[in-house]
């Protein structure tokens, strides 16, 4: 027997429903399995971002395969957290109050939409949880090469990242945030998980949800919950303990000198921002070694806007920006 969000399943039962989080007027499509064995608790969540595509149709792909009679624990798959982000195309945070589940956590049960959107998952989803991975993708601007990021929180890196190992991802990224989703839970309800980003741009590609798909199955068959046929990682992931994240200092016209996946060696520049009359305003260097992870791929940018992120090979003193 499993009980959560006020649904009682039998062992071996599987369960489509519409999820209400606190709120009568908003509902999340999830499947709940409850496995025919005991068993950990898994929670998969995509679309958190709205314009975020490819886990949903991933999620969705695993829901209806997914046989209770072989699972051991139980899985809770939400197909689409920010149900009216993605009807309403507002790409990433909630239309009703541009509350950002990724970051503006924890909410608060009288507050806002996604204030109580976020309280909802505090009380009732990570309490019941063992294990939450979440699903991204690049947003409509930004271009991405599939990466993971796991909570650099005491208590639950090591099975954090014991679980990112198990997955085809190739570069893994220690996170210090503590305010999106699965780092909330990390940090302060002691929840491993991680954050999985594939594809880019607003698209919805076949192999991008065939990847997500496939770390879905591959993390379940790591938690010891469901047998997979997935062909077992061929490659060992680089681990990345520090990141850069370049943000704007002023609004501009941005021009990337690099490419989502490239190599990149100390003092290379990295972009530029130029005004309206190409004066160039400012302009980016990589502080050392690294790998780049994503980067803004259009032209208009504002301040405080994110342009680049990149993992350095080992950490060294050097400024970012001239």
């Amino acid at each position: 027997m499993w009980k959560i969000c006020g649904q009682e399943l039998s062992c071996g039962e599987k369960r489509q429903m519409l999820l209400k989080p606190g709120m009568e007027d908003y509902e999340i499509p999830a499947t709940l399995i409850c496995g025919q064995e005991p068993g950990k608790t898994l929670v998969v969540t995509a679309q958190i971002h709205a314009g975020e595509y490819n886990g949903t149709p991933a999620v969705v792909r695993a829901a209806k395969e997914i046989d209770p009679e072989k699972l051991k624990g139980n899985l809770l798959l939400m197909h689409c957290v920010n149900t009216s982000g993605f009807w309403q195309q507002h790409w990433r945070t909630l239309p009703e109050d541009d509350f950002d589940l990724n970051s503006d956590y924890p909410g608060r049960s009288d507050g806002t939409a996604g204030e109580r959107l976020a309280d909802w998952f505090v009380q009732e989803i990570f309490p019941k949880a063992d294990f939450l991975l979440d699903l991204h993708g690049g947003s409509v601007n930004e271009i991405l090469t599939p990466c993971l990021f796991f909570p650099k929180a005491e208590k639950v890196t090591e099975a954090s990242l014991s679980a990112a190992r198990a997955l085809d991802v190739p570069y893994l990224i220690a996170s210090e945030a503590a305010g999106g989703e699965y780092s909330y839970a990390a940090n302060y309800h002691e929840l491993p998980g991680l954050l999985l980003e594939r594809g880019f741009g607003g698209f919805c590609r076949e192999e991008w949800i065939a990847g997500h798909k496939r770390n879905i199955c591959l993390l379940l068959r790591h938690l010891d919950m469901y047998e997979s046929d997935e062909p077992e990682v061929s490659f060992e992931p680089k681990v990345y303990e520090r990141t850069v994240y370049l943000e704007s200092e002023r609004a501009g016209l941005w021009y990337p000198a690099v490419n989502e996946n490239d190599p990149v060696a100390g003092g290379q520049l990295l972009g530029r921002l130029e005004d309206m009359f190409g004066n160039i305003l400012q302009e980016f260097y990589a502080e050392g070694d690294g790998r780049v992870f994503y980067y803004t791929g259009g032209l208009s940018v504002k301040k405080g806007d994110s342009l680049i992120a990149y993992g350095l090979e080992e950490p060294q003193e050097a400024g970012i920006h001239t």
